[in-house]
């Protein structure tokens, strides 16, 4: 029977490569990234303020290009009907999103599956830089710090319940599944509640 030992054996021999991938991981999705990076720096298999520096290094990176990624498809796509899709996606997730871009922005940050989908239409609707990348900026570094805690959390309840290496990830992915169910109720209270308040106005 192995327990999570394991686990944090493999880590400790391949470290460089989880930091990439971490910082990789990151530029893609996310969450789950920094919740199981977390997990990890709880079991001593990585450094947790240098998994935090690879974590926030990918957010800038993610930042960045997803912006750049934006304009150029302004430039290619502009006539796309997609691309009305997805402006009516955001607006209605996030009504305000010309009245108030920089809230609108730091608020994605919080919603599954809605940040980076809010990033690149940022570049293709062409919001100001600097607006957007401070909003990004500051939503990262409460966001960030924040899931790697909750990973933390998951793998001290997680070893709470088990050492053996396949209770402990059953554990850590129910706690990740009911952590993915509350931002979704919390998103939907949110949209209801801009809904009611701008049927108000």
């Amino acid at each position: 029977m192995h327990t999570v030992n394991l686990i944090t054996r493999l880590v400790e021999h391949n470290q460089v490569l989880v930091y990439a991938i971490i910082f990789l991981g990151i530029i893609f999705e996310g969450e789950f990234v920094i919740i199981f990076a977390g997990v990890l720096a709880h079991l001593g298999a990585l450094n947790i303020f240098l998994a935090l520096v690879f974590i926030l290094m990918g957010g800038i990176a993610k930042t960045f290009f997803g912006y750049k990624l934006g304009q150029f498809l302004f430039r290619k796509f502009n006539h796309h009907k997609f691309f009305s899709y997805i402006q009516k996606r955001v607006y209605g997730l996030l009504p305000k999103f010309k009245a108030k871009p920089f809230w609108s922005i730091f608020i994605s940050k919080f919603i599954i599956g809605a940040n980076n989908v809010v990033i690149i239409f940022c570049g293709y609707e062409k919001v100001n830089y600097k607006k957007y990348f401070k909003a990004e900026a500051l939503a990262t570094l409460i966001w960030a710090p924040f899931l790697l805690s909750l990973g933390y959390v998951f793998s001290y309840t997680a070893l709470r319940v088990s050492k053996e290496i396949w209770r402990f990830s059953m554990v850590v992915m129910v706690l990740v599944l009911i952590f993915i169910l509350f931002d979704k109720l919390v998103s939907w209270i949110y949209e209801l509640f801009e809904e009611y308040y701008n049927d108000r106005n």
